[in-house]
């Protein structure tokens, strides 16, 4: 498994220097990023964008580690059987037209791709994928030219999707919001290489912290050893799926799509309540708990407060946060007096704490160093609507501080526009996730309280 994510050699199979061309994009990703030799093979030509190219991989003289297949599906079994006389052991076949065009044509060529991947002992992932974005090894084909799909920089957050498009889509999307990615793998008809397998690995790789999938379904008698290996992998670290095909219709869609077995929604959302794995139910959900998920540290407790300089937005977020099961303890008399003490008399000091609209970075400072400190509080809760006048950027200095120094899990609400976007970027960028909604907020945090009682749970 490592040949696909760390190589040090790549032959990318029917590269070209037409423009528009899949095999062309992919060799000019390997040529901005992989640092190792590269190959283009194509018997068209001798060169390839300044490349020496090869008629076959077997011509090539040295030893190839990863091959990436760009041909027409007929072609394919017969530079693959080249591959397995060249001793190539990691192959990634980009083409479609095997079983997910619903065709016995396609069913035979799978098989064939299969049984020759069996005989020479070469993992492989697809068909009918856009394979791996790798931000550390420079192992990039995905066959979207950057100026279609932005790249994220480096991060620790690893993806898996059956869905190459969805895949591209979402790494445009965290790439414009500036969110990190290590590993992205989009492995579509997963002849060889599956959910099950890249979980182990990415279970086992440090630059990994967390992990995203989109999953339609599992090839048949993989589903149990998936919950198998996903148990072990949420111990250390956390697992967001997102289940598509989660209707009949939705199922029907899968199973033309990439050839999934999309199966009983209800089966998947039980094994993944049991195992600790976490469902996000939407898009923007994914994005939301990985945030969390990868910023945060472990709750203790249920126990939130709110601190906010906005009444209406700090009753919302009572709602929201109920609403998700957690407790919203009546401010202690201890607390109450001590912030009493420091705030002036117009402010609230039951929970949720209103600064109001008078608030500067300063009160935020003091009342959140002295409501972090209590045990009996296991999270917080900042609504910060930057466009009170006494708000400036040193609170995001004071939010990191006091995060850092107690170790509990604190977010923010920030609602707006420039200014609030301005104010989500800088604070997320220090690991503090920001979130636009009440609701959004309190799901992630359910997320997290989840999550870290399932860890608990199984420490003991």
């Amino acid at each position: 498994m490592n040949y696909f994510f760390n190589p040090e050699s790549v032959a990318i199979i029917g590269a070209t220097p037409k423009e528009g061309k899949v095999g062309r994009v992919i060799l000019e990703n390997f040529k901005k990023r992989f640092k190792g030799r590269i190959y283009p093979i194509n018997p068209k030509y001798s060169e390839v964008l300044g490349l020496k190219c090869y008629p076959t991989v077997k011509d090539v003289p040295d030893k190839i580690d990863l091959a990436v297949i760009v041909v027409p599906a007929p072609i394919v079994p017969r530079v693959l059987r080249d591959c397995g006389e060249k001793g190539v052991k990691a192959v990634i076949i980009i083409s479609g037209g095997f079983r997910e065009t619903g065709t016995e044509e396609g069913r035979k060529l799978e098989e064939e791709v299969e049984k020759i991947g069996r005989e020479y002992g070469i993992r492989i992932i697809g068909p009918n994928c856009l394979g791996i974005y790798d931000n550390w090894s420079g192992v990039d084909t995905f066959f979207l030219p950057d100026e279609k799909m932005m790249r994220p920089p480096k991060g620790y957050i690893s993806f898996i999707s059956q869905s190459g498009a969805f895949a591209s889509a979402l790494l445009d999307y965290m790439a414009y919001r500036g969110i990190g990615i290590s590993r992205a793998i989009s492995y579509g008809n997963k002849v060889d290489v599956d959910d099950v397998d890249l979980i182990e690995y990415l279970g086992r790789d440090d630059k990994t912290k967390l992990i995203i999938m989109y999953i339609e379904g599992f090839k048949t008698g993989r589903g149990r050893l998936f919950i198998e290996k996903a148990r072990e992998v949420v111990r250390e670290k956390p697992i967001i799926v997102y289940k598509a095909g989660k209707t009949a219709r939705g199922g029907k869609a899968a199973a033309s799509h990439t050839a999934a077995l999309a199966g009983a929604y209800e089966v998947y959302r039980a094994a993944f309540k049991q195992i600790g794995i976490v469902e996000a139910l939407s898009f923007d959900e994914i994005i939301d708990l990985a945030k969390i998920l990868l910023t945060q540290p472990l709750m203790k407790g249920n126990k939130v407060f709110v601190i906010t300089d906005a009444g209406g937005v700090g009753v919302m977020l009572t709602d929201a946060l109920t609403r998700e099961g957690f407790e919203m303890p009546i401010t202690p008399p201890d607390l109450k007096e001590e912030l009493r003490k420091v705030l002036p008399p117009h402010c609230i000091v039951e929970n949720p704490i209103d600064l109001t609209g008078d608030a500067d970075d300063e009160r935020y400072r003091i009342v959140l160093e002295k409501v972090l400190a209590k045990p009996y509080v296991d999270a917080v809760v900042v609504v910060a609507l930057p466009q009170i006048p006494g708000m400036t950027t040193k609170l995001i200095d004071y939010l990191v501080e006091v995060k850092e120094r107690y170790r509990k899990p604190l977010i923010a609400i920030d609602i707006g526009s420039d200014t609030a976007e301005k104010f989500k970027v800088e604070l997320e960028s220090k690991g503090i996730p920001v979130y636009e909604s009440p609701e959004r907020a309190a799901r992630a945090l359910k997320a997290l309280y989840l999550y870290s009682m399932y860890r608990m749970r199984v420490r003991k």
